[in-house]
């Protein structure tokens, strides 16, 4: 289905990036990966303009077209009390200008049936404290693609998933911790590959400017004291 097709990956060195990619791969893909840790992929940091500007440059040069844009680098997370200025500009770079910029200088680029994938969180409607630059972040990047969507109607499809608790080291949860979610298991970035890949396929022609939460249900249940077991303890 990916056959030869030109996947580009933020932040794929590790995690669910590297799941995605290594999906991608299996399909016969391929993979283009930018991610600050050292490897055998493009090293850089998405935080900076010039180096975003050069990234696009390597893979267009090389290609010529890029089918799928997956923006997948996750920004800090700090919360009000110790986040600097400087600490919520970075994580805003990182989770919603560099989505943007990439998807500027790529849009020359894509092919038909051109598919953009932002990866979001369910922390784009739902806290716990002490969340903001992560929280921020991925709330923009939400919206960031509706507004794309919009602008690119016709040419690139462009969706979000958001995550919830995803494991990525493949744990397997018994307890409460598994059985607080409605499916009863935690997450795993296969989880979140496989919707990747079904997004950015034509199986999803007829959908564009969505956000698919992947989560186990738990942003749905509802939870009040005496509930569920669950108590507050103030």
């Amino acid at each position: 289905m990916f056959q030869n097709k030109v996947i580009v990956i933020t932040g794929g060195a590790g995690g669910i990036g590297k799941c995605i990619a290594e999906e991608f791969k299996k399909q016969g893909a391929h993979v283009c990966v930018i991610d600050c840790a050292e490897g055998d992929h493009y090293v850089g940091d998405i935080a900076d303009k010039a180096t975003l500007e050069d990234f696009a440059r390597t893979v267009t040069q090389k290609y010529g077209k890029v089918d799928v844009l997956v923006n997948n680098a996750p920004p800090g997370f700090r919360g009000i009390d110790e986040c600097t200025y400087e600490q919520f500009q970075r994580s805003m770079a990182i989770g919603v200008t560099a989505p943007f910029y990439l998807s500027k200088l790529f849009a020359p680029y894509f092919a038909e049936g051109a598919s953009i994938i932002n990866i979001s969180s369910s922390r784009d409607r739902m806290s716990q404290p002490q969340s903001e630059s992560y929280t921020a972040a991925k709330g923009g990047i939400s919206a960031l693609t509706h507004a794309l969507a919009v602008s690119f109607a016709g040419k690139v499809r462009v969706n979000s998933i958001s995550p919830g608790w995803i494991d990525t080291a493949y744990t397997v949860y018994d307890g409460p911790d598994a059985i607080q979610q409605p499916v009863g298991r935690v997450g795993n970035p296969l989880d979140i590959a496989n919707m990747v890949l079904f997004l950015a396929s034509d199986k999803a022609g007829f959908i564009t400017g969505e956000n698919i939460c992947i989560d186990g249900g738990q942003t749905r249940l509802m939870i009040y004291h005496g509930d569920h077991g669950w108590t507050l303890n103030p």
